[in-house]
């Protein structure tokens, strides 16, 4: 095993609880190759685990918040049963070139080029990606941030940091909104070939926080609710400057996936906040199914991160008709982080997966849901070890919903170690098919995917 410094900046000194433990940033760039390997990866396993997350280099622990740290992404190549690589890279801002006293990283910008959410790959490309004013990045072989892109001058504004895939057309959808406009979001759909098909401009008002959105085969879902942009955290400094709106009512919009903001069908629902939908689907009665996981607010308390007293797993039944929403709780256990086996959204499934949650936004085990039976499952991986959002990765193109793996890291908080876990979805209780051992914390971020070589 062998490791490089490419970079070292300073040690920040915070009592933040985004800034300290297991949240603590890292200060170097890192090259570690032929990473140890216990147990056996399975050998249809060849291309990159790649995860975002924020990893501030010189934060305020006064105004810090934990979703606005500059960007980071971690990887680890797989191929025939080995971990070839770990590497970890700052997204390349503007701040961070700057500080690293680089060339400042080309393509257009919108509001801001802080990106440190998620990466996907689509249409051939690596995509870096955050929500509320940025463009998405180009992210290279090795990890290298390439350029930022608005998909060859198709992109009008911000995009989203959590867009989704429709397997059926091979679309890309999402909702997007801009910290500097707060009278509308667009709904914007991307062609397979990389190019933006479709945007929508939805009035809203107060400039809501939507991070996720849903989608079935006739409606897009947009989730407006509650967390608006509020102006008192903004000129007072702070670098998240979102809220809990207690004056703001929340509401479901179903909008027709080729249909224009006048044709949505709003539904009233009691306020809440949702990061994160699981799934959503059409169902025989002309009703829609959305699977979320519900906190009962968000932001109204801690300046620096998740705050919610309440959370878990509902299913929601959207009439689009008398413009109503039944809900129905799956499990109130905390948690978060939901996935699914991505060939099923916008369709009936059975599986969801979650991370069973405690404070401040940690893992503390993975749940499996068979939605079918309606029965969980539970995997614990042992004391003071914290498993961040695992991904579900089929066996092959043609395999059942839950014949795959589970890939994520788990953190080892006594030891100062992560692992790059892999659980065979059928034996969830069982013991990890394989652990790529990395001999540093990996910081919780947010989001990650598999990316099959030559995807």
């Amino acid at each position: 095993m062998q490791a490089t410094d490419t970079i070292d900046v300073p040690t920040v000194a915070s009592a933040n609880p985004y800034l300290t433990g297991v949240h603590t940033p890292m200060r170097a760039e890192l090259t570690i190759e032929d990473l140890p390997v216990t147990g056996t990866i399975p050998a249809a396993l060849d291309g990159r685990y790649l995860r975002m997350g924020p990893n501030p280099m010189a934060p305020n622990p006064a105004k810090y918040h934990w979703f606005a740290g500059d960007g980071m992404i971690h990887g680890i190549r797989i191929e025939q049963g080995r971990a070839l690589w770990y590497r970890n890279r700052w997204i390349r801002s503007e701040a961070v070139t700057k500080a690293l006293g680089e060339p400042r990283t080309t393509g257009p910008r919108h509001l801001f080029d802080t990106v440190n959410t998620n990466v996907v790959g689509f249409a051939g490309k690596v995509l870096g990606l955050v929500e509320a004013g940025s463009t998405p990045v180009e992210i290279g072989e090795t990890l290298d941030t390439l350029c930022y892109t608005d998909f060859d001058g198709t992109l009008h504004g911000s995009f989203t940091a959590h867009p989704h895939v429709d397997p059926l057309t091979g679309e890309m959808h999402g909702i997007c909104y801009d910290a500097s406009k707060w009278h509308s979001v667009r709904y914007v759909v991307v062609s397979p070939e990389g190019r933006t098909r479709r945007e929508v401009k939805i009035p809203v008002k107060n400039g809501p926080m939507i991070h996720d959105c849903a989608f079935t085969q006739r409606f897009a879902v947009v989730l407006d609710l509650p967390v608006t942009f509020s102006l008192k955290a903004a000129v007072t400094g702070h670098d998240f400057p979102y809220r809990w709106n207690d004056s703001r009512a929340a509401r479901i919009g179903l909008l027709p996936r080729e249909g224009e903001a006048r044709d949505i069908r709003w539904c009233p629902v009691d306020p809440c906040y949702i990061f994160h939908a699981v799934n959503s689907y059409d169902a025989a009665d002309g009703s829609v199914i959305l699977d979320v996981v519900v906190h009962d607010r968000m932001f109204s308390e801690s300046p620096a991160g998740p705050d919610s007293h309440r959370t878990g797993l509902e299913r929601w039944t959207l009439d689009p008709v008398a413009r109503t929403v039944t809900r129905v709780v799956l499990d109130a256990t905390p948690q978060e982080f939901p996935r699914l086996d991505e060939r099923r959204l916008g369709q009936p499934y059975r599986f969801a997966y979650t991370m069973a949650l405690t404070a401040p936004f940690l893992g503390t085990g993975l749940f499996k849901h068979d939605l079918e039976a309606g029965t969980r499952q539970s995997h614990d991986f042992g004391p003071h070890r914290h498993p961040c959002e695992f991904i579900f990765v089929p066996a092959h193109a043609q395999a059942e919903e839950d014949a795959g793996w589970l890939i994520g890291f788990v953190i080892d908080a006594v030891a100062e170690t992560t692992d790059l876990v892999v659980l065979d979805a059928r034996d969830f209780e069982g013991p990890p098919q394989a652990s790529v051992h990395i001999p540093h914390i990996v910081p919780p971020g947010f989001h990650g995917n598999w990316l099959q070589a030559g995807f």
